[in-house]
């Protein structure tokens, strides 16, 4: 557990960063999600937007065990090592886009787009949302909707080479988008303008750049291990 620790907390900081992207992909949801409610019903308008982010951090724990088991069969040898680098260059590509840098990783999300084109024709069905578990089925089918930062987010669990481990660090992930949404949800006007501001964002993005660079296979990661193993092995003794 306390090996996960490290990796759960930075699955939490790369949702928090990338909270900026989830204006743009999802902030629009969340605004249609309220208008169908009184601003005076605060506490229905809350549970109603926590349905929805649960639904869909759930969402995306269940594409971490599933993209976890492929990351799990080839945990060892060359296919892993090479996962692990393309999980750095597209932590490292969405840190260019969130910093506004370089906007080539949208065309990955184009992957995505024929799935989510018929996934979107059910969800559309879900709105308004007036109850709980209308919220929490939408929150979990727009869960899919094509991102980079999610795509990068899986490819990343996945290289941890363990099915379980990724459903928790997705679900780490989506926790960490949390705060942007719910006060984009609730018009909370002077977090969503903080985190639009560009020296936010390029700070954010740098961060992102920093944590794919630690991510490439390489003498620190072999330093880092040899690191934290070094208080057990005197433990031992």
């Amino acid at each position: 557990m306390t090996e996960l620790a490290p990796l759960l907390l930075s699955a939490f900081v790369l949702g928090l960063l990338g909270g900026g992207h989830c204006l743009g992909m999802c902030g629009g949801l969340m605004g249609a999600l309220t208008m169908a409610i009184p601003p005076e019903q605060r506490a229905r308008r809350l549970r109603l937007l926590l349905a929805y982010n649960l639904g869909r951090v759930f969402s995306y724990a269940l594409a971490g065990l599933l993209i976890g088991l492929a990351g799990w069969a080839v945990a060892t040898g060359p296919a892993a090592l090479a996962m692990r680098v393309v999980a750095a260059l597209l932590l490292i590509a969405m840190g260019l886009y969130l910093a506004g840098w370089w906007s080539g990783l949208t065309r990955i999300e184009a992957l995505g787009r024929g799935l989510w084109r018929h996934i979107q024709s059910v969800a559309s069905r879900l709105m308004p949302v007036t109850s709980l578990p209308r919220a929490l089925l939408l929150g979990g089918l727009w869960g899919w909707l094509p991102c980079g930062l999610v795509y990068s987010t899986l490819l990343w669990s996945a290289s941890q080479g363990d099915a379980w481990q990724s459903a928790l660090l997705m679900f780490a992930f989506g926790i960490g988008t949390w705060p942007v949404l719910l006060a984009t949800g609730l018009a909370a006007e002077r977090l969503t303008a903080m985190l639009r501001k560009r020296q936010v964002r390029v700070a954010g993005g740098v961060l992102v750049i920093l944590f794919g660079l630690w991510t490439l296979p390489g003498p620190h990661q072999q330093w880092l291990m040899g690191h934290s193993a070094t208080p057990a092995a005197h433990q031992a003794h």
